[in-house]
């Protein structure tokens, strides 16, 4: 009975019952909602922002956001389509992709450390510039891979039933979970998150964790790019329109508070399959996509009033025990 009681307390148990519930109603409205093939769909539409959510939610859980995470991985595919099309091999592109996407990590950590920018800012303005010139790149059209070979990267079906972006996906969030909840280094980003005063006493250097952070996001959006080019066999300068916000969305609903301090890696693999279930069922049901817009939206407002209810009630419990 203690463990029930203490899986109905926990943070993600209403994100699981609502997700179980809209699941139950989207199958009611088209009986095919639940079908496998549907499901693979279900798995591969989760895993570009999942995998993006990784370092989103790390960087919300230490104080920090970056805007320009889905730019980062539209950008990712683009250089490696263009790598793979000049004759690189594919798993040397790989790596090189992912220090790009480091890179692009080291460029935001310059300007929110280096000249003190806030992040949100920062990140509005390296979106625009890294869309600007993916499109200046692309012509603003998909540059298709013609390498067949790399396709298994994204299309590859583990016991022909669940495709491997889906579980690059969880491995990663498994790994970055347990860094979190396990190390020093994940001790240090909550501090710094929920109280930078008491971190700058502990003697825990800010803006070099921050650096990391940044670092550590790019490379995962980078990674969510190549895959994502892999399964689409080309690379777009569209592809990454919307990930950042989807994986901000699923990082609040997983519980991952936009103050910081507070989340957990688990959570977020929650709030990502609400977030895609959500998509997915408005689709199948006709719903215009202007509409799905409106209702992801709503979705994000309302995951953000929960978010701020839970930080002053986190404060006023804080301040009683001061008092007392």
């Amino acid at each position: 009975m203690s463990i029930i009681k203490k899986g109905l307390k926990a943070k993600v148990t209403p994100i699981i019952v609502v997700t179980i519930l809209a699941m139950i109603l989207f199958q009611v409205r088209n009986n095919s909602y639940l079908s496998l093939n549907n499901l693979k769909n279900l798995m591969h539409a989760m895993s570009f922002a999942g995998t993006i959510s990784i370092g989103i939610a790390m960087l919300m859980i230490g104080g920090e956001i970056d805007l320009a995470a889905g730019a980062e991985a539209a950008f990712s595919g683009v250089i490696i389509t263009l790598l793979i099309e000049r004759g690189v091999w594919w798993p040397l592109a790989i790596p090189i992709t992912i220090l790009f996407g480091m890179l692009c990590g080291v460029i935001t950590a310059i300007f929110v450390n280096k000249l003190n920018f806030m992040s949100f800012i920062a990140t509005i303005g390296i979106m625009s510039v890294y869309n600007g010139i993916i499109r200046v790149i692309t012509q603003s059209k998909n540059l298709p891979i013609s390498y067949q070979g790399y396709y298994k990267v994204g299309s590859t079906l583990i016991f022909n039933a669940i495709p491997l972006p889906f579980v690059i996906m969880v491995v990663l969030m498994v790994i970055y979970g347990i860094i979190l909840a396990r190390t020093n280094f994940g001790r240090n980003i909550y501090m710094i998150g929920g109280n930078r005063q008491a971190a700058r006493l502990c003697g825990i250097n800010q803006k070099k964790l921050s650096t990391i952070l940044f670092i550590n996001n790019g490379a995962i959006a980078a990674v969510a790019g190549l895959v994502l080019a892999s399964r689409m066999h080309s690379g777009s300068p569209t592809a990454g329109d919307t990930g950042a916000l989807d994986a901000i969305t699923a990082s609040v609903l997983g519980g991952v508070s936009f103050m910081g301090g507070a989340g957990a890696m688990a959570n977020c693999f929650f709030g990502i399959l609400l977030l895609t279930v959500f998509n997915t069922g408005l689709t199948t049901s006709g719903l215009p996509p202007y509409w799905q817009i409106v209702a992801q939206g709503m979705l994000l407002l309302l995951a953000l009033f929960v978010d701020f209810i839970n930080e002053r009630s986190r404060i006023k419990n804080l301040e009683r025990r001061n008092a007392a």
